[in-house]
């Protein structure tokens, strides 16, 4: 979608993913967003798949994710391999980037194939969902719940359980 945005914004958070939009995945991310509209701006940024053989797929929704970032925005990519973080831990960060970054948080979901390795060597941070491989579509549904959880956290609002034991 469209080429390099130039302009400077203030925070938001953008949700970047490859893929294509389909029931029910739209409602139950849209009901999301209009939860963390509570917190901040929030924005989507869609991708479509690329075609090709994998290597080539890859490199061009890399290419196209890319393209598409707000200028100076800082990037999360979501990696098996990134840092692991509770979802207090998550909280902690989205607060000091809330306090500390006047500009977009993306947050980037690969598709099928996950995220081009040049794209993730340019993230500023790699988080891990956890080793389980999940569908694209549940990784982007599940990124969405605990952005808002983190904001639920930060504000003392009544949503997130800390554990029992």
């Amino acid at each position: 979608m469209g080429g390099v945005h130039n302009r400077l914004v203030a925070f938001e958070i953008v949700v970047a993913w490859v893929g294509r939009r389909r029931e029910p995945w739209e409602t139950l991310c849209g009901d999301y967003r209009q939860r963390i509209e509570r917190f901040a701006p929030v924005r989507e940024l869609v991708v479509r798949p690329a075609r090709g053989d994998d290597r080539t797929r890859l490199r061009l929704e890399g290419k196209a994710i890319r393209s598409a970032l707000p200028a100076d925005a800082w990037t999360v990519c979501l990696d098996r391999n990134g840092r692991r973080l509770s979802s207090s831990g998550l909280a902690t960060e989205v607060g000091r980037l809330r306090a500390e970054w006047r500009r977009p948080i993306v947050w980037i979901v690969g598709s099928d194939l996950g995220l081009d390795r040049n794209l993730l060597e340019s993230c500023r941070f790699r988080l891990s969902l956890g080793p389980l491989t999940l569908a694209h579509e549940l990784a982007r549904l599940t990124l969405y719940e605990q952005i808002y959880r983190a904001f639920t956290i930060l504000e003392g609002i009544n949503y997130h359980r800390r554990p029992f034991y």
